[in-house]
């Protein structure tokens, strides 16, 4: 059996520098990099090999169960910890360990062999400077950073211009058509979905500048309609739970275009109170699809153990919600795509009623430096609303089918698939 490495992912395992930096478009394959790059450091003996992710979340879902499908299929098992996510190397005694970053406390240690962060945009650059940077066996310990950029402010900028200028770095940056996993057609799909700035970051692996309007697509007159709710149609409602203010944005969907022509903005409130409010306002005649912050799922006591879910639904509502929360991000980038896509075209339109909603659009910025969207001003809470409904009807994803690479074993003559989503390796 014999791994296989694309051209792009070939350039990124063969440097011989200690510190190696990719970034890339999404989809490029960097977990099966990842996994791959862990074997071979694992084939060593008696390497501490570390997998660090944002999340402890991440590191079990994207990596963990793919990497489990690798070692087994080379029978490398020794032993396996799943509760730690651990796992011990055959012959060689190495061991692998996936770690997330939203403790840095806990990963204060010494002597890691290879160091890999992943998506380490979303990591805090003090996990890397200030703990793991210490960790690392002198001489011989070796870091692989990778991820998607997250603009000139962010540190992953940083990184990559040290692997350009330092030599004992080295830096790649790959578009996600250079990871040879997604044909043109699925690119230019995302292309027509996304607007200019998005698509750039997320696939062609640009760094984007994020100073200034989140919602930087708005336009105060182009997105804006006057137009009155239709009766008969039904209502669409993005929820923000936020005790001050609880926000809704009311619109209605015709094709692909979304209408926001009503918003209620209710200080101090709950969601009873919300509920009995879009009751009053809307009544009972017209289907009513709320949106709400997938956060909906949790049990409160403030609520007698309900569900801010099960109040909705008990009100006789139709909630659409998904099990776990978008990156914000991705939520952001989903509205920009939709006020207007890389082709001008806008399917989002605010109603000179939405005074709130229209302010937020306008005036959100992100923190100085960084990606985060400020929320220090409150302008956070309609605009999340929005995102809540937006991001599930037209979350940011490709809707062209999968185009499956394939690997060939050239000494078995045996063909390999590699799935796209979970970078399972088949026969």
């Amino acid at each position: 059996m014999k791994i296989t490495l694309t051209k792009a992912q070939h350039q990124v395992s063969n440097s011989k520098k200690r510190f190696r930096v990719l970034i890339s478009g999404r989809r490029f394959g960097k977990t099966y990099l990842c996994i791959t790059e862990m074997m071979k450091y694992a084939t060593k003996p008696l390497q501490n090999i570390w997998y660090v992710a944002p999340t402890y979340k991440m590191a079990k879902e994207i990596c963990w169960s793919n990497l489990k499908v690798l070692l087994n299929e080379f029978n490398w098992i020794e032993d396996l910890n799943e509760t730690n996510l651990t796992v011990r190397i055959k012959k060689s005694n190495s061991t692998i360990s996936l770690k997330s970053a939203d403790q840095p406390d806990a990963l204060r240690g010494t002597g890691i062999n290879f160091l890999i962060l992943d998506e380490f945009a979303d990591i805090d650059k003090r996990t890397w400077f200030e703990v793991l940077r210490a960790s690392i066996s002198d001489t011989l310990g070796n870091v692989l950073f990778t991820g998607t950029p997250r603009g000139y402010g962010n540190w992953s900028y940083e990184m990559y211009l040290k692997g350009k200028q330092d030599e004992e770095w080295d830096s790649f940056q790959f578009t996600t058509l250079q990871g040879g996993m997604v044909n043109k057609e699925e690119l230019e799909q995302a292309q027509m979905d996304l607007d200019v700035r998005t698509f750039r970051q997320e696939f062609e692996g640009t760094f984007e500048n994020y100073a200034g309007s989140v919602y930087y697509n708005f336009h105060p007159v182009e997105n804006m309609i006057d137009k009155q709710i239709n009766w008969k149609k039904p209502l669409h409602i993005g929820l923000d739970f936020n005790v001050d203010p609880m926000s809704a944005c009311v619109a209605q969907i015709e094709e692909d275009r979304v209408y926001f022509l009503d918003e209620i903005v209710i200080y101090s409130s709950n969601t009873d109170e919300m509920c009995q409010e879009i009751r009053d306002r809307y009544g009972t005649k017209q289907p009513i699809f709320i949106y709400p912050d997938p956060a909906c799922r949790q049990r409160k006591t403030s609520a007698g153990g309900r569900t801010d879910l099960s109040i909705l639904q008990n009100a006789g509502f139709k909630v659409k919600v998904k099990h776990k929360h978008p990156a914000v991000r991705d939520r952001v980038n989903a509205v920009n795509s939709r006020l207007k896509d890389s082709l001008g075209k806008r399917y989002i339109f605010v109603s000179n009623n939405c005074k709130t909603l229209i302010k937020g659009l306008q005036r959100q910025i992100y923190k100085e430096n960084t990606n985060i969207p400020d929320k220090e001003e409150g302008f956070d809470h309609m605009n999340d609303a929005l995102g809540y409904l937006i991001d599930y009807i037209k979350p940011l994803t490709l809707q062209a089918p999968f185009n499956i690479p394939q690997r060939w074993n050239i000494k078995k003559q045996r063909r390999y698939g590699i799935h796209q989503r979970t970078g399972t390796r088949y026969s």
